[in-house]
């Protein structure tokens, strides 16, 4: 008996720590539905009221192009009905016109319309788009969510950074939209973009910020944003959104293969479209910071040959002449580290952070230079409009021993070559065989002006410089290519 009492007197005591254990399983669970539901909600956001609030300020822009009356010299010539009866049927109506059988008359052209999309930035009717949605155009409509519509004035535009600035004409009662500081974007972040694809006004895709800073091959001046927001044609020009329901970006280009959206969408950063829209609307004109050189990206191998520890800065290959760049006594071959206290990690990352810079405003560069960090003050140009001169290097008594060991033969670069490419030496390079030359990427007409840090002035400074480079390290080497200058590595 009381064995049997202390026994059932334990199963109490047994018991409760199962329930305990059952609740905590329970409450836990629970836990975890409520923090799912959590993490879903802050991932996937309720863009409704962001919407409602934010699309009356965004506008529909349809422009119209008058092409004019066309005639081709072709319309006219002597072809009997027999003769157009063996062309393919495209050259039978080219050739005979509107008119039958031998139409010479003009052929009238309906006018050219396009639409795209852009955003009212100013009570007193400012709108920002971009070059590419009114460039040309003779006529322009704005059209608003409440249907209104309005002729626009083009005010300016800058092609290079594709951004234009309208003025609506006799608007009263205008939204305006929200601006934001792209500079405080952060790689995943949420955002959406209001726009006309296709003419379907109104419409809305968002997606997530995949990168920063992006360099376009035409448009280096602009850091873009990337984003896998759906954009189309007609899409061009309209606001990006962060969840704040403020503009961070003017959507801009595309990357396609079909023609259509492939998941890769670039935005112009509205802190440079803002700096645009000031330049436009006061004076009509953009004027950007100008340095006066030619860059290239620092890869693994430039930055062992250089000294680097890891690829990082831009590499001055040229420096214009008379250029603020040379009066500021930047050199080729320098790498750039920092501007005015910001890391230059990629090449692409200096165009923009100069082209920010007012004009005549001094810049602090962080050069690498021989191994060496300097400081330079640079004051900085105007960017003049693009014009670069192309020259061909001239042939002359060819030298194949000098360059042997590397692959190459080179000859002597005539002093009007020299002149019209702006170097005051080097040897063309005359032929490329297999080898660490042609391994590196020379080819036959480039000017070499530099090896492993050296100048190269004629046949024999290349003799000589070549004959004392270190086996099995990496080499930089400077030439001039159609007047551009880019370092390569060469690995002896």
């Amino acid at each position: 008996m009381p064995e049997k009492n202390i026994e059932a007197a334990r199963m109490p005591s047994l018991a409760r720590p199962g329930a305990i254990l059952g609740v905590l399983l329970m409450l836990a669970a629970m836990a975890s539905v409520f923090w799912s539901q959590g993490v879903a909600a802050r991932g996937l956001p309720d863009f409704t009221e962001l919407v409602e609030d934010n699309s009356s300020a965004v506008v529909n822009i349809s422009t119209t192009t008058d092409p004019g009356s066309q005639s081709s010299g072709f319309h006219g010539l002597p072809f009997d009905e027999r003769q157009l009866e063996q062309l393919p049927p495209f050259l039978q109506d080219f050739f005979r016109g509107p008119q039958s059988p031998f139409g010479g008359s003009p052929r009238p052209q309906q006018p050219r319309r396009s639409m795209g999309s852009g955003f009212i930035v100013s009570a007193d009717g400012y709108v920002l788009t971009n070059n590419h949605v009114v460039e040309g155009a003779d006529e322009v409509i704005v059209r608003l969510n409440d249907r209104r519509e309005f002729s626009a004035t083009i005010v300016g535009t800058d092609p290079r950074s594709d951004m234009a600035v309208l003025k609506i004409e006799n608007g009263e009662d205008l939204p305006v939209v929200s601006v934001g500081r792209s500079r405080d974007l952060k790689v995943g972040e949420w955002v959406f973009a209001i726009g006309s694809p296709f003419g379907f006004d109104y419409t809305v895709t968002a997606g997530i910020v995949s990168a920063l800073g992006r360099s376009l091959p035409s448009e280096n001046y602009v850091p873009f944003i990337q984003t896998d927001v759906a954009i189309n044609p007609g899409n061009s020009g309209g606001p990006l959104f962060n969840l704040e329901g403020e503009v961070v970006g003017i959507n801009s280009q595309i990357y396609t293969r079909s023609g259509g959206f492939m998941g890769v969408s670039f935005a112009i950063p509205i802190d440079d479209a803002m700096n645009v829209f000031r330049q436009l609307r006061d004076k009509g004109t953009v004027a950007r910071g100008w340095l006066g050189v030619l860059i290239q990206e620092v890869n693994r191998d430039l930055a062992e040959s250089f000294g680097l520890r890891r690829p990082r800065g831009a590499l001055i290959a040229e420096v214009m002449p008379d250029s603020p760049a040379e009066q500021g006594g930047l050199e080729a071959g320098d790498i750039v580290l920092e501007y005015n206290g910001e890391d230059v990690q990629l090449s692409s990352d200096l165009p923009p952070m100069v082209g920010r810079t007012p004009v005549g405003e001094s810049a602090r560069l962080t050069v690498l230079r021989g191994g060496d960090e300097i400081t330079l003050d640079v004051a900085i140009g105007k960017l003049p409009e693009d014009g670069d001169d192309a020259a061909q290097p001239s042939t002359g008594s060819r030298d194949n021993s000098a360059g042997a060991p590397l692959g190459l033969s080179v000859e002597p670069l005539a002093p009007e070559t020299a002149r019209s490419v702006g170097v005051e030496g080097g040897v063309v390079v005359a032929g490329v065989d297999r080898g660490p030359a042609f391994e590196a990427g020379i080819r036959a007409r480039d000017i070499i002006t530099e090896i492993n840090r050296q100048q190269i002035r004629s046949v024999e400074d290349f003799r000589s410089v070549v004959r004392d480079l270190p086996e099995n390290r990496a080499v930089s080497v400077r030439i001039v290519r159609q007047g551009r200058a880019i370092y390569l590595v060469m690995k002896p």
